[in-house]
């Protein structure tokens, strides 16, 4: 039988048309109020209480159809619901990340420069620096204060909010920078935010000769305090991530595809999470992960390297009275199947030169699979056995899924990895596969509503396979 990519629109009917179109408009909401991984985590556990899913804490026996849900520090989440096999025959894991390439403040950010305010940022995951200057930003996250008081930051993407910008130099003076590589003309340390251009007011005339010498600096800090009650200091215990202020937008004049923030890698994790929560009661434990990190390495107790997932598998081992040794879990993990659910490019004709068509994702062509990532000689992949290249298709084929299979790039032009690996470390059969992106890593990045339907389609399949 002849292996062709297919284009979904193609013969598409008007039921399939429907679906494709609903399903975006959810996970367009879902990207609007997830711009951190906080956000996505608040929002995914919002999603699973209404779907009627229970803190795996709060739990005490489980059995077949249950359904529960465990949170990471505030920055990983997992749902799952009980087979109705035994954990230790393995179990079905499809895995992705909500954290997103982006800007994040300094720990001492706030400083003043000839009559203006700014704040210092320090980039996150692979950017072009470029792309972050003279568009329009928000700020997203927290602050943790002395006391333990938990603030919550959301300043720049609602209504008639105020806004922030990087500013850039005018073409009429940029001669000297336009002349530089694209990496450097825009120097990380000048990826800096302007948020003020106001002093702080004169106390009265008894105060003449104590003014404040940083007054600009100083007004900023009174509205922070004003609004938030949070001082200087209180930045040193602070995670605030500078994002781009715009939302969610169909695209195209067909409204086909989704331009967004935040695609990498939402856009598996949005279909990951529904897929879990639309799944009945199947044959092998459903587990949907989401994780942090993943940009920067996925280290830290947040990431796909730390133990979050072992614990919640031994969580739902003594629930389900399977037992907690050593031996039960690896031989869960042993015969799990994973999908690494992480975005792949999208073959780009303006961009021909660094793709090999025959084997890149394409947009509207369905999830793409591929059974390594890595770059250069596979560098940080994991390759996926045969055997389970072979089980896949068959779970997507047997459910009508649209699929291709894809590499990022050309052999030597560069490459990217994703937990795969990490998952597989722990002997789990893993193998990558998620929706194809155009302008990946930028701060609008481009997906195709029929792809991100697909994903969902396919991971629903997976959640409910039979072998």
């Amino acid at each position: 039988m002849k292996y062709e990519v297919k284009n979904g629109w193609t013969n598409a009917d008007e039921e399939l048309k429907k679906a494709v179109y609903d399903f975006s408009v959810g996970y367009m909401d879902f990207l609007n109020r997830g711009k951190t991984e906080r956000e996505c985590v608040d929002t995914a556990v919002e999603l699973a209480e209404a779907a009627g899913f229970k803190p795996l804490t709060a739990c005490g026996a489980l059995k077949a159809g249950d359904r529960v849900y465990a949170v990471n520090k505030h920055k990983g989440f997992a749902a799952m619901v009980i087979g109705e096999k035994p954990m230790t025959e393995g179990i079905s894991i499809v895995g992705s990340h909500i954290d997103s390439p982006r800007l994040d403040l300094k720990q001492n950010p706030l400083y003043e420069a000839d009559e203006m305010a700014f704040l210092k940022t320090h980039y996150y995951g692979g950017i072009k620096k470029y792309q972050w200057t003279a568009i329009p930003l928000a700020i997203h996250g927290v602050v943790v204060k002395q006391n333990g008081e938990t603030v919550k930051i959301a300043i720049g993407d609602e209504g008639d909010d105020v806004t922030f910008v990087i500013t850039d130099l005018l073409p009429h003076l940029g001669n000297s920078q336009m002349n530089k590589p694209a990496y450097s003309f825009i120097e990380g340390e000048n990826l800096n935010i302007l948020v003020g251009s106001v002093p702080l007011g004169d106390a009265g005339e008894e105060d003449k000769d104590k003014k404040e010498d940083k007054k600009f600096k100083a007004n900023i800090l009174k509205l922070l305090e004003e609004k938030y009650g949070i001082d200087e200091e209180d930045f040193t215990s602070a995670e605030l991530e500078i994002v781009p202020a715009f939302k969610a937008k169909d695209l195209g004049l067909d409204r086909s595809m989704i331009g967004a923030y935040g695609h990498d890698d939402r856009v598996c994790s949005y279909p990951n999470l529904r897929a879990l929560l639309d799944a009945p009661t199947p044959e092998h434990t459903a587990l949907c992960l989401l994780t942090d990190k993943e940009e920067v390495g996925s280290m830290g107790n947040t990431g796909a390297k730390s133990r979050f997932l072992e614990l919640v598998i031994l969580e739902l081992l003594s629930r389900t009275g399977e037992g907690t040794d050593a031996l039960s879990l690896n031989r869960c993990l042993d015969r799990s199947l994973c999908l690494s659910a992480d975005v792949s490019a999208a073959y780009d004709p303006n961009f021909a030169s660094v793709y090999e068509k025959t084997n890149s994702g394409r947009m509207n062509c369905g999830i793409a699979v591929s059974k390594y990532t890595g770059s250069h000689g596979k560098s940080g992949s994991n390759d996926a056995p045969a055997e389970l290249m072979a089980k896949v298709r068959g779970i997507f084929n047997g459910a009508g899924v649209l699929w291709h299979t894809a590499e990022l790039g050309k052999v030597d032009e560069g490459g990217g990895g994703t937990i795969a690996q990490f998952v597989a470390d722990l002997g789990v059969d893993t193998i990558d596969c998620g929706v194809p992106m155009l302008s990946m890593h930028s701060p609008f990045e481009v997906a195709g509503k029929m792809d991100v339907y697909q994903c969902y389609k396919a991971f629903g399949a997976f959640f409910n396979r039979k072998i």
